[in-house]
């Protein structure tokens, strides 16, 4: 039996301490962002592009519209931004810096709140990834950068006919098993100068690639970041550098470059769920 005080699973409630807490992060954050002149969207919940941005469309609640075309809730935010952005406000703003406090919701009743950004036209990720440890410092936070190229996991893919579902899924054995030296190397990987000491030993195909991810990595001014070559995002648009932020096994922060209606974008989003768990031990 269901009673209508229950909340579904997934859901968020926010009371007492916690929510003074969240209102915290969230006014620091606007705060440090609006000083770094970013400017404030809202976006509706309620989206025509949700299939675009999410890997699994199993992950969608979606709905019709008044003439039956599919509606999805809102289940990322980062090409809502870029599309509202540069065509419905073009003409109406020539401003690239946005940030955006607001919730994403996945199957059945998942709720995650974020404190995103979205830097439109610009193209250093080291840039956006010293922001984003910026803002943490701001809200006291330590913990681990650690930063991806996904063009290394799909030019291996590509160039010997491995499965891109290894990489996808983590299978780890499954890729030592492959038993190829360079690959087995690039796995342990976990540092700029690990990796540039095993340039030498990698197929040519990858080098610049690695190159990029070595130079994106010593260009971070932060001093817990690691590098993991071979990790491969979920999201469908991150098509370049990739990160996330760590803290006591909680992913914090994701980001990296992305392209959307040909613009090369940067972005990231902060997890407010898993900020307030880490903050609070």
């Amino acid at each position: 039996m269901i009673f209508e005080h229950e909340i579904p699973t997934g859901s968020r409630l926010y009371f007492g301490k916690v929510a003074k807490l969240k209102r915290a992060l969230e006014r620091v954050s606007s705060e440090f962002l609006e000083e770094n002149d970013f400017e404030e969207i809202l976006t509706p919940n309620f989206s025509y592009s949700g299939h675009q941005s999410i890997d699994d469309d199993r992950a969608l609640i979606t709905l019709a519209d008044e003439v039956n075309n599919t509606l999805a809730l809102r289940a990322d935010s980062t090409l809502d931004v870029v599309r509202i952005i540069s065509k419905r406000l073009g003409r109406a703003t020539l401003h690239k810096k946005w940030f955006y406090i607001q919730p994403v919701f996945t199957y059945p009743a998942n709720e995650t709140y974020q404190i995103g950004v979205e830097w439109i036209g610009h193209h250093c990720v080291s840039e956006i990834i010293n922001l984003n440890c910026e803002l943490l410092g701001k809200l006291e936070i330590e913990s681990l950068v650690q930063i991806a190229n996904i063009n290394i996991p799909l030019i291996i893919s590509k160039e010997y006919d491995i499965d891109i579902n290894l990489f996808k899924n983590a299978e780890i054995g499954a890729l030592f098993e492959l038993d190829f030296v360079w690959l087995t190397k690039l796995i342990s990987v976990k540092t700029a100068d690990e990796l540039e000491s095993i340039l030498n030993i990698l197929p040519t195909c990858l080098e610049a690639e690695c190159k990029k991810l070595i130079s994106i990595a010593n260009n971070v001014e932060y001093k817990n970041v690691n590098i993991s070559p071979i990790y491969y995002s979920a999201m469908k648009y991150y098509d370049d550098i990739y990160y996330r932020v760590i803290k006591d096994h909680l992913t914090i922060a994701k980001g990296g470059g992305y392209k959307s209606n040909g613009i090369n974008s940067l972005g990231f989003a902060l997890y407010t769920d898993n900020l307030l768990k880490a903050i609070e031990g």
